[in-house]
């Protein structure tokens, strides 16, 4: 139906003086909201204890360390700013050292997210519009498509942006610079959790130079409003460096978060990007595709500019960043997506209003709030029955078994186990592959700070030196445990990668003794440990787990 000329009128001047959600009082509104809740919790309880994947294991083994009064960058290199390990140290410290707490702090940040989602969509499209946006956040975010069960750090990176953006929109309603101010450290903690944040701060600078030419404000206005925005912004930066300055790993964060990560963003090509965005985009639209349809359909809504959005730029610039964000290093990674689905959620819920209207125009309100709760219904439930398998039906083992295999993420908990109750607190291990989850999971520290495999095999300058200085590490901590991944995703080797620490290792394991083989197959894992141990293994995935020899007899301790 065209919404156009007189149509795009009918429309603009039904929703600024009748607009649906204005009818309902505050109460049912945060009714709504919690029944909201309260089916996110009911959506995600049966799998909480999902095992971790290595993301998680990382940030995880990295808030672990925190608590244990191991500064970032000391024990674990990666590119990621320090802020998810002070997420996880929260977590593991108020939930504790399990996967099920680390999923139910994931839950709280979704709920969170629900519930300032709302909030701000009620400031741009009414409070309607924001139950919309919170409902269709919560079952996009869910999904099997974004990996939306697994603690990534986009979960965490939305709390403080939204929040940030709700306390930027209010303080340029209120004209309040200390709530710029506090909006910009909101956002600035977002950037500390994961770089992609930096998107968000820079739509909020587009948000204030917006606001400010379409107000008409002075200029030296504007440009004080966004000198204060950034300064709150780089507050959280500026203080991470200083601690780190102060705990002598400066150096170490620098090179892993400057140097190696533009090293790290830089090696997709161009050619590459359109390909593997367009490969992520049509598996979410099948996982949902009605929602995705009504977020289309909002933005149509918003250019159109009808008065029921406050702010339509606000939505589609908005949009537009979230979209940048996923962007960096061409990656396009389901669970980067994660970080998308805010603004397709507030697409969505202008679009199911909009929508409303004109199925059930000049037909009494109460029949356009009917209309509206229908097409929400529709579009959640058939988001719901496409996923019901993977939501409703599978284990948490098989959950993860669906997403991943055959990456070792629940072979990893049995291997922790072992490795726990066969060595002291006081004892490394070095995983010659990527598996930082199994550290976490033994609580035993690594005796390198090369976590992972993947910059080692990379096409960047630096991969050589850090195969060298992983070796010299382990050689430097004689770990009491040594495990080989032979999973080609821990690995990512390319045909450009340097081997030798494959080379190295042939030679090292010779101090080492078999005391444990884990072979993954397509519809079982086979353990064997200690003088049980299969070898050679009867399928290409499998990992070996060597125990150090003693020095006078050469066998196993």
């Amino acid at each position: 139906m065209d919404i156009r000329g007189t149509h795009r009128t009918e429309i603009a001047d039904h929703l600024a003086e009748k607009n649906i959600v204005r009818s309902c009082s505050d109460p049912w509104q945060w009714l709504a909201v919690l029944a909201i809740v309260v089916g996110t919790i009911w959506l995600r309880w049966h799998l909480l204890d999902v095992s971790l994947e290595r993301d998680e294991g990382e940030y995880a083994y990295g808030g672990q360390l925190l608590l244990q009064g191991v500064p970032p960058y000391q024990l674990l290199y990666n590119m990621k700013l320090p802020g998810i390990y002070a997420v996880y140290a929260v977590i593991l410290a108020v939930f504790g050292n399990t996967q099920t707490g680390i999923h139910l702090g994931l839950l709280c940040a979704n709920v969170a997210s629900i519930v300032l989602l709302f909030l701000l969509g009620r400031r741009i499209a009414g409070p309607f519009a924001g139950i919309c946006a919170g409902a269709l956040f919560a079952v996009l975010s869910v999904g099997q498509a974004v990996q939306g069960v697994f603690a990534n750090a986009e979960h965490f990176v939305l709390v403080p942006v939204l929040f940030g953006a709700l306390i930027l929109s209010i303080g340029l309603d209120l004209k309040r610079l200390w709530l710029i101010f506090f909006s910009g450290v909101l956002l600035g903690i977002g950037v500390l959790i994961k770089q992609h944040g930096a998107l968000f701060a820079l739509w909020a600078g587009f948000f204030v130079v917006v606001e400010g030419i379409i107000g008409r404000y002075q200029v030296r206005q504007v440009i004080r409003s966004v000198f204060i925005l950034t300064l709150g912004t780089l507050l959280p930066y500026g203080l991470t460096c200083l601690l780190l300055l102060k705990a002598g790993v400066f150096e170490q964060f620098w090179f892993w978060t400057i140097d190696y990560a533009r090293a790290y963003a830089t090696q997709v090509p161009w050619s590459a990007a359109w390909a593997n965005m367009a490969e992520r985009v049509s598996v979410m639209w099948w996982a949902s595709p009605l929602p995705w349809a009504a977020s289309g359909f909002g933005v149509l809504v918003c250019l159109v500019r009808y008065r029921g959005v406050s702010r339509p730029w606000v939505v589609l610039g908005f949009t537009l960043f979230s979209i940048l964000s996923v962007c960096p290093g061409f990656f396009f990674r389901p669970h980067y997506f994660v970080l998308l689905l805010p603004a397709a959620a507030l697409l969505g819920g202008v679009g199911i209003v909009a929508a409303a209207w004109i199925v059930a125009r000049d037909n009494g309100q109460g029949r356009t709030v009917v209309v509206g709760v229908i097409l929400l219904s529709l579009l959640l439930g058939g988001t719901l029955y496409r996923q019901r398998h993977f939501l409703f039906q599978l284990s948490p083992a098989q959950a993860s078994i669906a997403t991943y295999w055959p990456n070792p993420f629940n072979e990893s908990l049995e291997i922790a186990s072992f490795i726990q109750k066969n060595s002291k607190p006081s004892d490394t291990i070095a995983i010659i592959g990527s598996e930082p989850q199994i550290f976490f999971y033994a609580n035993r520290r690594s005796a390198t700070g090369y976590i992972y495999m993947y910059p080692l095999m990379e096409g960047h300058e630096f991969a050589l030196e850090m195969q060298r200085r992983l070796i010299a590490e382990i050689e430097a901590a004689k770990p009491e445990y040594l495990l080989f991944v032979r999973i080609d995703t821990s690995w990512l080797q390319r045909p450009d990668s340097h081997f030798l620490i494959y080379e190295w290792f042939t030679g090292y394991k010779e101090g080492y003794q078999r005391v444990g083989v884990v072979e993954i197959f397509e519809k079982t894992t086979r353990y064997s440990w200690q003088t049980e141990s299969v070898w050679p293994p009867q399928t290409p995935y499998w990992i070996e787990v060597l125990r150090k020899k003693n020095a006078e007899t050469g066998e196993e301790k």
